[in-house]
């Protein structure tokens, strides 16, 4: 409405309060009609008819501000305009509703709806100072509030209910026109899906979105999104309410919020001395359309002018046409270990699955291990004042990433998913020549060390192979056994550790280990130091190293590490037979029939030793303990630490000492 305009509106309204009385309230007693107006009591507000421009034919029932012409903040017939030629009323039924009534064509225009079950004599309307009014009983219950029901303004002080239940409730809807009060395209309200974010709705369509709000209480504080010397807004739950406000300090000038026909929310201040309304912030266009950056792109609300940019580790797909969006430079790998790169300062995508009452550890765990999962953001809510129950919220995205804003006065981090670290351009061939040459100086570091461990276990082998020929019976010098490194014993054992015990002997113990991690083995190990002992090791290492029978043990291998010395032997599950035949429990196990089976392996083998190998041997100790079984139950003859080895022709021996059992 142009000045010329506004002065007349402003004259019209001055004619017409000199006839007519006016207060802030209106009864059952009387009623209000085109040229009557309501005027709060701090004279801030005035209620009555209105015609959008000097020429309109209609009228329309509305509030404005009363010391400012022309500027309506509220309409309630926005859809049903009135004839100037029509005689109309607005009044209070006896069921406490209000009814604005064409007395000329017998019809009612609008009215409002008791939503409580009172209804009485003596209901009231009051214009209050806030710009609203209210309907209520003598008793003081709010039948009905205009501020439930705001047209295209939002005034200072006061709290507009937005969704109840997370289902939306209250909506601003612009004019269709300057002229034009009816409903607009444009509407600004909550977002159905989520009820955590405000929308700027083109009929159906998004247009503009807001930043995702955190949920916090009344009691604990508030969400505040932006903070001048002007005004302060909020949007806070209680209850199942959801709720925003504004607030501006004291002495400040009228400020309204307007949401007006092209779509443009706008924060206005009244300036005094210009007798116009001045604009204090607004919903901004360009890239701040939504999703006009395309997927993964994202409006820089910092260049000048705003322009369209693309998170690091992508590229424009057109830079023509910058609302096609980004593409990735390198495509996800399911199955690859990913990484993340952080933005600061945004406003999250659009279009998220909410998760509540997780850490941040939690959250990036959540995405990391999703390979569907493009970016996840995280929010302590017990920060920001006591919550609804839940401490924290995070976020996460699972499809394109689409209207994102990167500004200094956002405080949420997105965390995107890359193939791999971005690659800054300084130091890329650095940073591509630093793995290689670590990688270099691994491989000599580890040659080295398998050099030096070759080089040990040469030398332990020549050790042991000079002991061993040292000392076989048979004068043979040519003695080939497989050779068993120190560390790989103590690694087989756990470090010999207890646990690992099979048994202990005159010698030493026997460990059960598991070589190179698929060989499970019996190791016995000899005592440091018993000079029995290390005649008895040389002397099995000497035979059975000869020896090829299925009834005897079989070494696998052997060593000797300083004064350690111990040998390897397959190992058989079912233990030896003495673990059977001497406990009360287990001798019932074996029957007969095994017991046969028995006594004909070791029958076999005391003859390969006796008879058929190509030494003569006597075992001389072949008692229940060293014949050990396997899983089958057959029989296998160990130790031969006390064997005798005799010539070809020869049939008997002298022992120099008290051997066996």
């Amino acid at each position: 409405m142009d000045k010329a305009n506004l002065h007349v509106f402003f004259l019209l309204f001055l004619i017409l309060s000199c006839f007519c009385e006016s207060n802030d309230q209106l009864t059952q007693a009387n009623s209000l009609s085109p040229g009557d107006m309501l005027i709060s009591e701090g004279r801030a507000f005035a209620l009555g008819f209105f015609s959008p421009t000097n020429s309109s034919k209609s009228l329309y029932l509305g509030i404005w501000y009363h010391n400012i012409p022309g500027t309506v903040v509220w309409v309630a017939n926005r859809d049903s305009p009135i004839s100037k030629l029509s005689s109309v009323k607005l009044t209070i039924t006896n069921s406490s509703e209000m009814v604005l009534f064409d007395l000329s064509e017998g019809r009612t225009i609008w009215k409002t709806v008791n939503t409580t079950s009172e209804g009485a004599d003596g209901a009231i309307v009051v214009l209050l100072d806030s710009g609203y009014f209210v309907l209520r009983l003598p008793n003081g219950t709010v039948v009905w509030q205009s501020i439930d029901h705001p047209t295209d303004t939002i005034l200072p002080n006061t709290r507009v209910l937005l969704s109840y239940k997370a289902q939306v409730v209250g909506r601003l809807v612009a004019w269709k026109g300057p002229d034009d009060p009816s409903n607009g395209d444009f509407s600004l309200s909550m977002d159905p899906s989520s009820n955590l974010q405000l929308f700027i709705w083109n009929g159906s369509l998004p247009y503009k979105r807001s930043l995702v709000v955190n949920e916090v209480s009344v009691s604990g504080g508030t969400y505040q999104s932006n903070t001048t010397s002007v005004m302060s807004q909020y949007v806070y739950y209680t209850g199942d309410e959801l709720y925003y406000a504004y607030t501006v300090s004291d002495g400040s000038p009228y400020t309204r919020i307007l949401l007006d026909y092209r779509g443009n929310l706008s924060l206005l201040s009244w300036n005094n001395t210009s007798l116009s309304w001045t604009l204090a912030f607004d919903t901004p266009s360009s890239c701040f359309l939504y999703a006009s950056c395309g997927p993964f792109g994202y409006c820089d609300a910092a260049a000048v002018p705003t322009t369209c940019r693309c998170p690091d580790g992508f590229e424009l797909v057109d830079s023509l046409n910058l609302s096609r969006g980004c593409q990735r430079k390198e495509a996800l790998r399911c199955g690859k270990e990913n990484n993340f790169v952080t933005m600061p300062n945004m406003k999250v995508p659009d279009k998220f699955l909410r998760i509540m009452n997780t850490s941040f550890d939690q959250c990036a765990e959540e995405c990391s291990r999703n390979c569907s999962c493009m970016a996840y953001a995280y929010a302590n809510l017990s920060s920001a004042g006591g919550t609804m129950g839940d401490t924290s919220r995070c976020l996460v995205w699972t499809g394109d990433l689409i209207d994102m804003e990167q500004a200094s006065f956002y405080t949420e981090n997105l965390y995107i998913r890359l193939a791999e670290s971005p690659v800054q351009k300084n130091g890329e061939f650095l940073k591509i020549l630093l793995p290689i040459i670590a990688c270099l100086l691994l491989l000599a570091f580890a040659a080295l060390v398998w050099k030096c461990k070759q080089q040990k276990k040469k030398v332990q082998k020549k050790m042991m192979l000079e002991y061993l020929r040292s000392t076989d019976e048979a004068g043979n010098k040519n003695i080939e056994f497989p050779f068993v490194s120190f560390n790989d014993i103590v690694a087989a054992t756990n470090n010999f550790s207890d646990t690992n015990i099979l048994g202990k002997g005159g010698f030493g113990k026997v460990y059960k280990g598991m070589l190179d991690g698929t060989t499970e083995v019996a190791i016995k190990r000899l005592s440091k130091g018993s000079g029995q002992g290390t005649e008895e090791f040389r002397n099995e290492v000497a035979l059975i190293a000869k020896l090829q029978q299925k009834n005897l043990v079989k070494l696998l291998g052997c060593c000797i590490h300083e004064d350690e010395k111990m040998l390897d032997y397959e190992y058989l599950p079912n233990k030896s037979l003495d673990y059977f035949l001497f406990d009360s429990a287990r001798k019932s196990m074996v029957q007969w029939l095994t017991r046969f089976k028995i006594i004909q392996g070791v029958a076999r083998g005391i003859m390969y030793l006796h008879q058929d190998s190509r030494l003569t041997i006597i075992h001389r100790d072949p008692k229940a303990s060293n014949i050990l079984l396997d899983k089958e139950m057959s029989p296998k003859i160990s130790d031969f630490g006390m064997a005798r080895i005799f010539c070809g022709d020869q049939h008997e021996s002298t022992t120099n000492r008290v051997v066996g059992t």
